[in-house]
């Protein structure tokens, strides 16, 4: 079981509001290389931790791929950056966010063989999902048998060990792709000139 969070809290000028980023953004990852099996509802969450910045739209996505955890990870920061996510401040607002959260029952820790180049610290499961309300409401919504490949605990039991101070709420869904805001023609109505990660 592969499962990937997504999120956003910053407007995107191709796409519009985060939730029609975050929906932008999965119709690019289909295209690219992967098939989204089943989608969370929607969820609009306090920042973590707690600050001014806006509330993020958060949701997960249980996906079918041949890539492995590498590949996908990379696959994932490279949406990302075509999508306009500039990483800079830990914890700042983003205009895109994606999460490679689990990959089946694997535990990969992979640390950069040139720190600075290249992809990057690749960490599976992701090591603070166990830690986030915005991550396991959510990804009880795709994959409520699911368990932690470490500790072994159900997501019901990491949900009930949250914080209680974290706020989350059901957005309802909307009437574009993947139950966002976002439609293939575009926030303007006109077909838009992104493409997928893959050049597709």
């Amino acid at each position: 079981m592969i499962l990937i969070g997504i999120g956003a809290n910053l407007p995107s000028p191709d796409y519009g509001p985060p939730g029609a980023t975050c929906g932008a953004a999965l119709a690019a990852l289909e295209k690219a290389a992967l098939t989204i099996a089943a989608r969370s509802r929607w969820y609009k969450t306090a920042p973590v931790p707690a600050s001014d910045q806006p509330w993020f739209v958060n949701g997960v996505v249980r996906i079918k791929t041949a890539l492995d955890p590498t590949v996908l990870m990379t696959l994932l920061l490279q949406t990302e950056e075509v999508f306009g996510r500039r990483r800079g401040e830990k914890n700042a607002p983003r205009i895109i966010d994606l999460d490679l959260l689990a990959y089946g029952e694997m535990v990969v820790n992979l640390d950069p063989v040139e720190p600075g180049r290249g992809l990057g610290t690749v960490r599976v499961p992701h090591p603070r999902l166990h830690q986030r309300a915005f991550v396991l409401y959510p990804l009880r919504d795709v994959a409520a048998g699911w368990r932690h490949p470490v500790s072994g605990l159900g997501v019901d039991a990491l949900i009930d060990a949250l914080a209680p101070d974290q706020q989350t709420e059901v957005i309802p869904d909307a009437g574009g792709v993947f139950g966002t805001e976002w439609r293939e023609t575009g926030v303007n109505g006109e077909k838009s000139g992104k493409q997928s990660p893959s050049g597709r």
